[in-house]
Order: structure tokens, then sequence, then C-alpha cells
């Protein structure tokens, strides 16, 4: 086998014609402006990709609420998050607290977040970014909710919250990983999962994060497109927009794959299994397909 994706070209309408492997994208920025004439389109694109599930990533209480607007329309295929974006952590109010804490506990509402603590662009004061930050922890363990985790340019004090809140009360997914070796095994020995993106096919950015998919464990790693944002800079032909989507969901796992000298059929399937371990999403079962071979995602 070779390390060439397979089935990730893009026709005019941006459906990536892939495989019948089954994804589910964990973070999608679905509420945002981008989507907004087209939402519905882009989430039939996605099904036609086989992306058979999408986990809105909420950012702030109205994001929150928008995202649950959407379960409501597109039942079964669409789960959400609840939870502020260290970017909002100066500007929330208490009223967003409460509609957070509120909509932490519906049915649907699959993990805390985005959450977590973030130094590069300083858009919320970062004392803030830690309270906003510990209350999620605290609410995501009340709830019994998985934590949507977000870090950039704030390890330290990111590592030194976790500890502190402990690893057995620890559950989640550190979102759209581009960090170092040393970094990737400190979220790791507390038992969180890892977010891949398009990041992965930037070679300017990312071209480290090949040499670090064979230290993540197969059953730890999570996949997301983080759309609109991240579009992969090696998927032909691009959208006109620059705009990135669901349906290239199977571009980013074909890579991965590629770079694990693996099927992506197999990775699509342990991954979606991640996916359901992580969220405790209740899907259907996938359909069998005789003689394909298993593979087994081991610690």
């Amino acid at each position: 086998m070779t390390g060439r994706p397979t089935g990730s070209r893009a026709d005019p309408n941006g459906v990536v014609t892939a495989s019948t492997a089954r994804w589910i994208d964990i973070g999608v920025n679905l509420t945002h402006a981008r989507f907004d004439a087209d939402r519905d389109q882009v989430i039939a694109r996605a099904r036609a990709s086989h992306v058979v599930h999408l986990i809105v990533t909420a950012c702030h209480a109205a994001g929150t609420a928008g995202g649950y607007a959407l379960i409501e329309r597109f039942p079964g295929l669409v789960s959400v998050t609840a939870g502020i974006h260290p970017h909002e952590a100066s500007r929330v109010e208490p009223a967003d607290w409460e509609l957070i804490t509120t909509y932490a506990r519906k049915p649907g509402v699959v993990a805390i977040g985005e959450c977590g603590l973030d130094y590069f662009r300083h858009f919320s004061d970062p004392k803030d970014q830690r309270t906003a930050f510990e209350k999620q922890l605290t609410l995501a363990h009340e709830c019994g909710k998985p934590l949507f985790l977000h870090e950039r340019d704030a390890h330290a004090d990111f590592l030194a919250i976790l500890r502190a809140f402990g690893k057995a009360r620890l559950k989640g997914v550190l979102h759209c990983f581009t960090g170092t070796r040393d970094q990737l095994e400190h979220y790791l020995d507390l038992g969180l999962w890892i977010g891949l993106t398009g990041w992965i096919a930037d070679e300017r950015r990312g071209r480290h994060l090949p040499d670090l998919l064979p230290a993540i464990p197969l059953n730890r790693l999570l996949l997301e497109t983080d759309a609109p944002y991240l579009l992969p800079r090696t998927l032909t032909p691009k959208p006109h927009s620059g705009r990135n989507e669901p349906a290239f969901l199977p571009h980013i796992g074909s890579l991965i794959a590629g770079h694990l000298h693996m099927p992506t059929e197999a990775l699509a399937r342990i991954v979606c299994d991640n996916t359901v371990a992580c969220f405790g999403l209740d899907l259907p079962a996938p359909p069998s397909h005789p003689g394909h071979h298993t593979w087994v995602a081991t610690p």
C-alpha cells in the first residue's frame, strides 16, 4: 500500500467522493456566519461524503444556543458542545454562564467547551481565561461530560490547571493539536484524546505532525475539520471560497491513513469507535463488509 490519499478529490460542488468509510467530524463551527448562506447544502455535502455525524463547536452562549437549534433541525446527524472559548472569557456575563450551565445538561450536548487557554492573540485577559477554564472543568465533571479543549501558546499554565484538577476527573479531547512531542506526551499521560485537523496538510506550519503520528495510540486519535477554518492545503481542486467544510474530512483522514501506512477504511472505523467512546454518541452500527481486514486500536 502506498501513502497516497485515496478518494479525496472535490467535485465542483465541494463533495469529496471518498470510499464508503464513515467519518465523524468532532469539531465544526457550523454556526459561523460563513455558513449562513448555504448551511443546509454544507450538511448535504457532508452526508454525501460519508460524514455521518457532526459535533458543532460552541465558543460562547449564543453559539451554544445556535448549535442546539441545529440538533432540532437535523436530529441524529448533529451534536453540540456548550462552553466559552478563551477569546470570550473577558466578555462573559453571569447570564451566559446560566445559559451554558442549563444547556450542558441537555441531551445532544456531548461536551463542554471549546474551553482552555489562548495566549497567542490575547483577546481576553489571561486571568479571566484561567477563571473561565476552571469553571468549565468543574461543570464538565458535574455533568459527566467530556471536555473539548483549546490551547495555544499557553501550554505551561494549561497543563498546570489540568494536573491540578486531577487526571481521575479528566475526560476529553485536545482539539486541533499542533504542538510538540513533549506536549503530546503530556496530554496522552492525562488520558486525553488527540484531535487532528487539516493542519497535517500544511507544509509550512504542520510539517512536524506526520512524524508525531506514530506516537499517538490509534485508540486516542480523533479527526476534525475545524471548518470554516484550516482548509487542507493539499485538497484539489480547492473551493473558490477558500472555506473549509465537513465534506473535506475524508481528505484529512486519507492523508493520515497514508502517513500511518494503513487502509483509509480501517482508520475511519477506529476513529469512529474512538469518537463514540469519547463523546458517548449513540450511532447506528455500520454495515459489515465481508473480507475486510480488522485493525485493532491498541494502547
